[in-house]
């Protein structure tokens, strides 16, 4: 069996790290290098870095501060938002970055996956999805949340395996910043539809949310932050616990 991978997130708003809950109440979490040379030392297995208001703003991923982090860090880095054209991922890669993150625009152009992962491998390129269940379907959300599309997240999910991303990011939006526990049933559903790794991503309050979530779905990995940025949950006591508990952790 694969060793499950615990990855720190890094949502970056105007050069800072910010947190909130459900995609809104935005606060300081601190310097985002100065997070991600911490959550190197602790043996985060991962780290992931996402603009989140790039695509909103209609501007490009901060490229000086995933230059300066890439030095700071020797564990993968995903780096996502502002991401449009194989041109902007290239960019990104030069500054550092291992993978690329995108969302909003490979629903607005699904070709944009099978460009990069031709360009750069599948392997490089993470199709992040945001989901929130409406009318009892989960349906993807683009444009940080804000804009619901008529897209089932299910058939969205195996689309973009078929276009060739390596790895899906899962965050529920219903979950996010709430610290109730990951949402296992789509995580479960999204892992069973997929040949590829799936990162769950929204939820994460205690070190047992992480040992339910690899327990009781396929997911490769556990995506999380406030618990990390906070100081509620140290990364390497996480990792210690869920060894603990019989899980294949890294």
């Amino acid at each position: 069996m694969l060793k499950k991978r615990i990855i720190p997130c890094l949502d970056i708003r105007d050069g800072r790290t910010v947190k909130g809950v459900n995609f809104l109440e935005l606060r300081d979490a601190g310097d985002p290098v100065e997070l991600a040379k911490l959550y190197a030392q602790q043996g985060a297995d991962e780290l992931v870095f996402l603009d989140i208001t790039a695509t909103i703003e209609e501007r490009k991923t901060l490229l000086k501060l995933v230059g300066k982090i890439a030095k700071e860090i020797n564990i993968p880095f995903t780096v996502g938002g502002g991401i449009s054209t194989v041109e902007d991922a290239a960019s990104l890669i030069s500054a550092g970055a291992d993978k690329i993150s995108i969302n909003s625009a490979a629903v607005k152009n699904p070709e944009l996956i099978s460009a990069l992962a031709a360009r750069f491998g599948n392997q490089c390129v993470v199709l992040a999805i945001d989901t929130k269940k409406v009318d009892n379907e989960w349906r993807v959300v683009t444009h940080g949340g804000r804009t619901l599309t008529p897209i089932f997240t299910i058939p969205w999910a195996k689309k973009g395996e078929q276009l060739g991303a390596g790895e899906i990011l899962l965050t529920s939006m219903h979950h996010d910043g709430t610290r109730g526990g990951f949402a296992l049933d789509i995580t479960n559903a999204v892992a069973e539809a997929v040949n590829i790794p799936v990162i769950a991503s929204g939820g994460a309050g205690t070190m047992d949310h992480f040992c339910d979530l690899f327990r009781e779905t396929k997911a490769a990995a556990a995506l999380a932050a406030g618990i990390f940025h906070f100081g509620d949950i140290p990364l390497r006591e996480l990792k210690n616990y869920l060894k603990t508990k019989n899980l294949p952790i890294r």
